[in-house]
C-alpha cells in the first residue's frame, strides 16, 4: 500500500547549465527607490550584491541584444568564477527540435553579452528569432 510522500520523500536534482539554461536575470531581486532617498538606499544597501549585479547586467544585455523578453526561449547564465566572468547562453524553438549554444569568458559584462549575442545569431539564431517574432531580430528594440 502507497503512502502520502512528504517532503522528505522528494527526489532533488541539480541540473546543469548544458540541459537548463535558465531564463536572464533568473531569481535576480530588483528593488527600485525614489532618487535622492538616502535612508531607504540606506537600509536596503545590504541586499545590493556586486556579482549578482555583474552577472544580471551581462545576462540582460545578451536578452537585449537579441530583442528577447520573458516569452521568448533565450537563456542566459552568468557566474563570476576566479576573476572572470562565464557566460552559457542559448536560444530554441519554442517545441525543443533546435537549440543553439554558446559558452563565452571575459571581464566586461556588457561587451560579453553583445558579443555573445552576437555569436548566437553567427550560429542561426537570427533564424529562430525572426521566426517567433515574424520580423528580422536587428530591427527590434527593447523598451
Amino acid at each position: 500500500m502507497l503512502g502520502v510522500l512528504g517532503p522528505k520523500d522528494l527526489l532533488r536534482q541539480f541540473l546543469p547549465v548544458e540541459i537548463m539554461c535558465p531564463a536572464a536575470g533568473q531569481g535576480a531581486l530588483g528593488i527600485e527607490i525614489r532618487k535622492g532617498d538616502a535612508q531607504t538606499l540606506a537600509l536596503l544597501g545590504f541586499l545590493n550584491d556586486g556579482e549578482a549585479r555583474i552577472a544580471t547586467t551581462c545576462e540582460r544585455t545578451l536578452l537585449s541584444a537579441l530583442g528577447g523578453g520573458c516569452q521568448v526561449p533565450i537563456g542566459a547564465l552568468a557566474e563570476l568564477k576566479g576573476g572572470k566572468l562565464i557566460l552559457d547562453a542559448m536560444v530554441g524553438r519554442p517545441d525543443g527540435t533546435e537549440i543553439i549554444r554558446h559558452h563565452a569568458e571575459g571581464r566586461d559584462p556588457e561587451k560579453l553579452g553583445k558579443e555573445a549575442a552576437a555569436a548566437l545569431i553567427a550560429k542561426g539564431a537570427d533564424k529562430i528569432l525572426t521566426e517567433i517574432y515574424g520580423k528580422d531580430i536587428t530591427a527590434l528594440q527593447q523598451p
